[in-house]
């Protein structure tokens, strides 16, 4: 077991930038405006020799009806619950309030060790006022300033004292694992199928778009199956991006998608297929990134026997020509072949992965050319001799061959289309170049 260090406070104290501070990375996206961290975020420090996990949470607001404030509230409390040891954040400016009140209450009652990390102290008057917050019955007491970093190597000391020197390292899990990101438009339903996978209420889903701001991480652990799954905001057209939250969630969901092997694009039943799920498969596309097709809500729609492959038509007429992507159709909410689509992604996978020994290669693809050649260029025949796979993290291959600026993107078309029919490519973009024999 690795130790385990939650930050918690009422909203807008400073939490996720003394999260950002401690991982020596901007993860958490940070605003000046309370209810910006919803979902719980998790990163891994090193301090004296001993690494760590960090939880950043929610603001937690005890008695509030509002859907988001709930839920936060029920996250800030998976968080206590997994946490070693708790980092309370107040805020100098404002003394001592009710919201602190009431969070001190709930912290005393699970017994764990708390530290008070009182933000915004940057000057001696301030230093002064800190002792206040010796009010709420916590020993350990601490004076930062989040923003600037003063006072967090204090923290960081204190709280690798409390870990025992027997206990492991908290380690990055995640290096060797497929990473599996879900992309698409806001509310097409991406975290009710990271929760309904997983079992448990690991990102907050409420039914008004744009509840996720950041790219969550979740380690994937169950019947026989392992990977990190990764739920993003929803990418809105850029017309509609109005606050700059919004802006940096939208960086953040291509950043995850760069960082992907495999992205599950989930599209709504209800609506069909649009111009922006085109521009985010373009996305996926052009980072050569396995892709896999979700259309969600499917439990929604009337349907007859020709339903299914008239809606597949359409998406593959839209999305051509790169077609060869696997489709299904679920219902998140339902549950419906959800373990099924888990099964095609991970299957997506293992095809960029793939590798063909080069007499295989040479055996079915030269057998192919010489059933349909390339076409002569100015009089000039283009003959291709050999095959290989080239090094890379995407199906890569090289064709060696008389006059490799003669052939034209039709017959690459061809090769790609004969290579997805000889070979299990399903899901995964082919690069394709000729060279000079």
């Amino acid at each position: 077991m690795s130790y385990t260090v939650a930050i918690i406070g009422r909203p807008n104290v400073g939490k996720s930038t003394l999260f950002n501070r401690l991982l020596e990375e901007r993860k958490a996206i940070t605003d000046d405006f309370s209810g910006v961290t919803r979902d719980r975020q998790y990163g891994i420090t090193e301090w004296n020799g001993k690494t760590f996990n960090v939880i950043d949470t929610g603001g937690f607001v005890l008695h509030s009806d509002d859907v988001f404030e709930k839920a936060i509230r029920h996250q800030v409390r998976l968080a206590i619950d997994e946490a070693d040891i708790m980092v309370f954040m107040v805020d100098v400016t404002t003394g001592i309030t009710d919201l602190d009140e009431s969070l001190a209450q709930e912290l005393r009652k699970t017994k764990k060790p708390v530290i008070i990390a009182v933000n915004k102290v940057d000057n001696t008057e301030r230093s002064y006022a800190a002792n206040e917050f010796y009010g709420l019955g916590f020993e350990n007491l601490f004076c930062v300033s989040s923003m600037s970093g003063s006072g967090t190597g204090e923290i960081l000391d204190f709280i690798t004292e409390q870990i025992p020197d027997e206990l492991e390292n908290a380690v990055d899990i995640y290096a060797e694992l497929p990473k599996i990101t879900i992309v698409g438009q806001p509310n097409v339903g991406k975290s009710t199928l990271l929760n309904a996978l997983i079992g448990q209420e690991r990102n907050i889903v409420t039914d008004i778009a744009g509840t996720t701001r950041d790219s969550i991480h979740t380690h994937y652990n169950l019947y026989g199956k392992e990977f990190l799954l990764v739920d993003t905001a929803g990418i809105r057209k850029k017309s509609k991006v109005h606050e700059d939250l919004e802006f940096y969630s939208v960086i953040r969901a291509v950043k995850a998608i760069e960082e992907a092997d495999v992205c599950i694009l989930m599209i709504d039943a209800t609506v069909g297929i649009e111009l922006q799920d085109l521009k985010i498969f373009g996305i996926i596309e052009q980072r050569k990134k396995g892709v896999v097709i979700l259309v969600n809500k499917w439990d929604a729609i009337e349907k007859d026997s020709k339903t299914v492959l008239e809606f597949e038509a359409k998406i593959k007429s839209k999305i051509a020509p790169f077609t060869d992507v696997p489709i299904l159709f679920i219902s998140a909410l339902e549950k419906q072949r959800i373990y099924q689509a888990i099964d095609k992604v991970l299957e997506v996978y293992n095809n960029k992965q793939i590798k063909i020994p080069t007499h295989q290669l040479n055996d079915i693809m030269l057998a192919e050319i010489e059933k349909y050649g390339p076409p002569a260029y100015r009089g000039e025949y283009i003959k291709i001799k050999y095959v290989t796979q080239l090094p890379a993290h995407t199906p890569s291959f090289a064709f060696f061959c008389n006059h490799p600026d003669y052939v034209k993107d039709a017959y690459r078309h061809y090769l790609e289309n004969r290579m997805r029919e000889n070979f299990s490519l399903s899901g995964v973009p082919v690069n394709i170049f000729f060279r000079k024999k």
